[in-house]
């Protein structure tokens, strides 16, 4: 049951990480000014692939 859900908790970050990759320029927009959306947009994306990456692994040793 535990397995199940921890297995729920990762899908939910990689899904988290997803989200933060194709919606990168709306959410910088919201909260940086335009100065910094380019740096902001760089940051979310590289922040998304990489909890993408590190749930995945997690998620497949499972």
């Amino acid at each position: 049951m535990l397995k199940i859900i921890i297995k729920l908790m990762l899908i939910t970050l990689i899904l988290i990480g997803v989200i933060c990759i194709f919606d990168a320029r709306n959410i910088t927009k919201k909260f940086f000014g335009f100065g910094d959306q380019n740096e902001g947009a760089s940051g979310l994306k590289i922040l998304g692939f990489i909890i993408i990456i590190i749930s995945g692994i997690i998620l497949i040793l499972l």
